[in-house]
C-alpha cells in the first residue's frame, strides 16, 4: 500500500489568503492526507503566497527558495502563482505545481498528479470561484476566532491596486450561505467572526442588483457569536440603512474600518478611488453622528505619485481633527501593470519614509488619547493567550481587532481561559495597548 505523503502549509499575506489555506487544509484532510505544522518534517509544503507589493513577493519568492534548498516539493498557491505562473515555472524548478487564486479548491487533485510525476500549473484566467459553507475548513486562527469571506474580487481599479488582476471581479455569497457558515462556527466555539471581503459594504450588489450589507448584518444578528466585526467598510457605503444595522444588532461591534488611502481629493482623483473627493470632513462625521460609540480605524497611503507638500499636510491636518482610534501608514510601491506603476512626478524614497513616519509620529499622541479614556472602565475582553509563569493573560477588548490593533494586559490573569469573556477593570494604557484587572 503506497504511503500517503505529508503536506504543510506556509501561509503568506491577508486574511483572504488565510481564508483559502484553510479551505486548502479542510480538503487535504478530509481526502486523508497528512497534515504537519512543521514544514521540515512533510514531503509537500504548499507556500500560499502574496503578491500585492514588491516587499510581499520578495518574502514570497524567498519562502519558496528556502524550502526548495531544503529538498521541499513546493507547491506554489496564491497570488504569486496567479500573477507570474509562467516565470515562476522556469525560474524555480523546484516548483512541483502551481495553483491559483481561483483554484485553490482543485489541491486534492494537484497534489494526487504531483505525486504520479506530473509537474502541475493548475492556475485559471477566469476567476470564478469562492468557497462556501459545505467546503471543509481547518482553522489556523486561535480557537475564538474565524474570518468569514462574504465576497471575492473587486469591481474597482484603482490606480495603485492589483487586486482585480489576482482575484478577478467581485462575486458575493448569498445572505443564506454566510449565515450557515457562521452559524456552524458558533457551533465550534467561535466567539468573535470578522467579516472579510475586498469591499464589504459593496456586498451583494452583484448577487442581489443593489447592496445588501444591512440585511447580512441583521441576519447575522440570529447567530450565536458574541462580537461579529467588519473590516474594509468603503466610508460611501456606510449609508444610513447599514449604520442603523449596526446599531441594532447587538452582536455586530460598532467598529469600522475605513481603508480611506488619503483625505486630498486631486491625490484621491489620481487613485482612482471610487469615490475621489468625497471622502471629506462631512462624511466622517454623519459616522461618528450616527455611531457615536464607534471606534474608528483606517489606513492611508503616503508618496503617491504626485503627492505635494501641501496634499501632505491636507492628510496630517485631516488625522488631527478626526482623531481616529486606529492608524496604519504604508508608503506607495509602484506595481508593474497598474496605472500608477508609470505616472509622473513619483515621489523618492526617503521622502516617503519620512512623510510615513511624520504621519505616524502625528497618530501617536492621538491613539494614546483615546486609549486613555478607556482607563477606569470596565470592559469585556477576550482572552486569547494565558501565560501561567507571569500570572499575565492576553486578550483584546472590541476596540481592538485582532493581529491589527493593540492588546489589553492583563495583569492577574493566571485563572482566565483561553477563548474566553471576563470583566477587566482597565487601569492603564500606552500608545497602542490597555492594561487592566479581572475584576
Amino acid at each position: 500500500m503506497p504511503v500517503t505523503p505529508t503536506i504543510a502549509i506556509a501561509h503568506l499575506g491577508c486574511d483572504k489568503n488565510r481564508v483559502d489555506t484553510e479551505h486548502m487544509l479542510g480538503l487535504l484532510i478530509q481526502a486523508g492526507f497528512r497534515v504537519e505544522s512543521d514544514e521540515q518534517l512533510a514531503d509537500y509544503v504548499i507556500v500560499n503566497t502574496c503578491s500585492f507589493i514588491e516587499e510581499a513577493r520578495r518574502e514570497s519568492v524567498r519562502t519558496i527558495l528556502q524550502l526548495a534548498e531544503c529538498g521541499k516539493r513546493v507547491v506554489i498557491a496564491g497570488c504569486l502563482a496567479q500573477h507570474f505562473q509562467q516565470e515562476l515555472l522556469q525560474e524555480i524548478p523546484e516548483a512541483v505545481a502551481l495553483v491559483g487564486t481561483g483554484d485553490y479548491h482543485k489541491i486534492v487533485e494537484v497534489i494526487q498528479r504531483a505525486e504520479q510525476g506530473e509537474r502541475v500549473n493548475a492556475v485559471t484566467q477566469e476567476l470564478t470561484y469562492i468557497a462556501d459553507e459545505t467546503v471543509p475548513r481547518y482553522r489556523t486562527t486561535n480557537s475564538a476566532v474565524a474570518y468569514v469571506r462574504i465576497a471575492e474580487g473587486c469591481d474597482y481599479r484603482c490606480a495603485f491596486c492589483i487586486i482585480p488582476h489576482l482575484r478577478g471581479n467581485q462575486r458575493s455569497r448569498p445572505i443564506e450561505s454566510i449565515v450557515q457558515e457562521c452559524h456552524q462556527l458558533a457551533a465550534e466555539g467561535v466567539q468573535e467572526i470578522v467579516l472579510i471581503s475586498q469591499i464589504t459594504t459593496n456586498y451583494g450588489i452583484d448577487l442581489y442588483g443593489q447592496p445588501q450589507l444591512a440585511e447580512l448584518l441583521v441576519a447575522l444578528g440570529e447567530v450565536d457569536v458574541p462580537w461579529i466585526r467588519m473590516h474594509y467598510a468603503y466610508p460611501t457605503g456606510l449609508t444610513p440603512k447599514v449604520l442603523q444595522a449596526i446599531k441594532s444588532t447587538p452582536n455586530v461591534l460598532p467598529y469600522l474600518d475605513l481603508p480611506l488611502q488619503h483625505s486630498h481629493p486631486a491625490v484621491l482623483r489620481a487613485m482612482n478611488r471610487p469615490w475621489q473627493g468625497r471622502v471629506n470632513d462631512r462624511i466622517i462625521e454623519q459616522i461618528r453622528a450616527a455611531l457615536p460609540e464607534a471606534v474608528l480605524r483606517t489606513t492611508f497611503i503616503v508618496g503617491f505619485p504626485g503627492e505635494t507638500e501641501e496634499h501632505f499636510a491636507h492628510l496630517l491636518a485631516f488625522v488631527e481633527r478626526h482623531r481616529f482610534d486606529h492608524v496604519g501608514a504604508f508608503t506607495f510601491s509602484p506595481e508593474e501593470g497598474t496605472p500608477a506603476f508609470s505616472l509622473p512626478d513619483q515621489i523618492p524614497e526617503a521622502v516617503k519614509q519620512e512623510r510615513k513616519e511624520r504621519l505616524m509620529l502625528t497618530q501617536q499622541p492621538i491613539s494614546l488619547a483615546q486609549n486613555q479614556k478607556e482607563v477606569g472602565k470596565i470592559v469585556q475582553v477576550l482572552v486569547e493567550e494565558q501565560h501561567y509563569e507571569t500570572k499575565q493573560a492576553i486578550g483584546r477588548s472590541a476596540r481592538f481587532a485582532p493581529d491589527v490593533d493593540g492588546v489589553v494586559y492583563i495583569e492577574n490573569g493566571d485563572k482566565c481561559q483561553i477563548g474566553e469573556f471576563y470583566a477587566v477593570e482597565i487601569t492603564g494604557c500606552d500608545v497602542y495597548d490597555l492594561y487592566g484587572r479581572v475584576v
